[in-house]
């Protein structure tokens, strides 16, 4: 009996002995913290994205010539007007404020083309009364925007966000090289047969409200890095293209479709 009684109390002690080691290991546990970075909120980040506008609406462009014959001024409406150069580029700053709002400062630069054509009702001149003066103009023009974005971030599945958002700034809208060519059109009267005429101008540089409305969705590429692909509408103000003596054109603002491309980088 004395015998069993000692095995039981040696058994008690290695028990009470292994739960005490266990107990000491798990108070020596190293501590687990989760911080705002490793979730994939309250972060800092970069961006830089790449866009192509396949869609530019001018609005009326519109360009104001005057008859020193009858001391009337018309205006001109372009009824075919185009634009090229379409890619864009811009870089930002950012910060996500928790998993569903963020917000950046973006810089945006594009650069295009412009061509347009119209007919007034007065003559060209040098032109008889009873003659109308067919326009046609071009002007290659460069534009620098700085935009405040706000995003909403809606969920993620499988890695992927959809994502609504909303921009305000202003756009320095840079004419040059503007080209406009007149020719006689007849009616009443016959053309003098003059050639059509040439006339070059500076263009007019001005700083216009431009808002922006965007929806894309972002690829978790890496825990820090995204894939953003999305829709963006801008709308430039209008203002002067440019202006020299009776003779002067005004565009109506820039309306952009983009489908822009890009990558998120957070810093910490």
């Amino acid at each position: 009996m004395r015998h069993t009684l000692l095995h039981a109390s040696a058994l008690a002690l290695l028990f009470a002995g292994g739960h005490a080691m266990a107990a000491d290991d798990l108070l020596d546990a190293p501590e687990v913290t989760i911080s705002a970075a490793e979730t994939g909120t309250q972060r800092f980040y970069l961006r830089g994205d790449l866009g192509y506008a396949g869609w530019t609406e001018q609005g009326d462009a519109s360009l104001r010539l005057f008859d020193a014959g009858t001391g009337t001024t018309d205006t001109v409406s372009f009824d075919e007007a185009r634009f090229g150069k379409p890619f864009s580029g811009s870089l930002g700053v950012g910060y996500q404020f928790n998993d569903m709002f963020r917000a950046d400062l973006t810089g945006d630069y594009f650069e295009g083309r412009f061509d347009g054509s119209g007919e007034a009702d007065i003559p060209c001149a040098g032109e008889a009364a009873g003659t109308s003066c067919a326009a046609g103009e071009r002007a290659d023009y460069r534009a620098t925007g700085i935009m405040a974005n706000g995003y909403v971030d809606l969920a993620t599945l499988a890695g992927f966000t959809p994502y609504l958002g909303a921009g305000l700034g202003v756009t320095q809208l840079r004419w040059s090289d503007v080209s406009l060519t007149t020719a006689c059109v007849a009616g009443a009267a016959a053309c003098s047969g003059a050639a059509a005429a040439t006339q070059s101008f500076d263009g007019d540089s001005s700083w216009r409200l431009t808002y922006a409305l965007m929806a894309g969705v972002s690829y978790d590429v890496t825990e820090r890095l995204k894939l953003d692909i999305g829709y963006r509408y801008s709308q430039i103000a209008d203002g002067d293209m440019f202006g020299s003596g009776d003779t002067s054109g005004r565009d109506d603002g820039l309306g952009r479709h983009e489908v822009r491309a890009g990558l998120r980088l957070a810093l910490w």
